[in-house]
């Protein structure tokens, strides 16, 4: 019996991941943001802090993160802060049931700009909640 080569594991964390993770920089944290929103994994503990501000027809305008969280949940966060300007809450509601769809397996990926970035982590049931955070964080912040 010839044994077989070994199969590539799909790459979790690959290099687009791990920059997205470090640009979280350029959203920092503005204890003078209005609205704030929190969010937790319960698999993982992974943590994130979503401070928000809105204009007068509820579209966010500014928006800081705090995050505690695998380089996953802050990818996630990086391409949800990056597109988020400009949406209300029906929009990151809707956005997030979308999400939470394509990870369950039952969708199609969200129409979310960056959100291909954390596409190897489908197969990473563990990491759906840290994905989540920031959509979860922003609702409850938007609440």
């Amino acid at each position: 019996m010839t044994a077989q080569p070994a199969r590539p594991a799909r790459t979790l964390y690959t290099p687009e991941i791990l920059g997205a993770a470090t640009m979280l920089a350029d959203f920092a944290w503005d204890d003078g943001l209005p609205l704030r929103g929190e969010a937790r994994s319960r698999r993982c503990g992974s943590t994130l802090a979503l401070g928000l501000k809105v204009d007068a027809a509820g579209r966010i305008t500014a928006l800081g993160l705090r995050a505690h969280a695998c380089a996953i949940g802050q990818a996630a966060a990086y391409a949800f802060a990056s597109a988020a300007k400009g949406r209300d809450r029906a929009g990151i509601a809707t956005a997030r049931a979308t999400l939470a769809d394509w990870l369950a397996g039952a969708g199609a990926m969200p129409d979310w700009p960056g959100i291909a970035l954390v596409e190897p982590a489908l197969g990473y049931s563990a990491r759906h909640d840290a994905i989540m955070l920031a959509w979860d964080a922003a609702l409850a912040a938007l609440a």
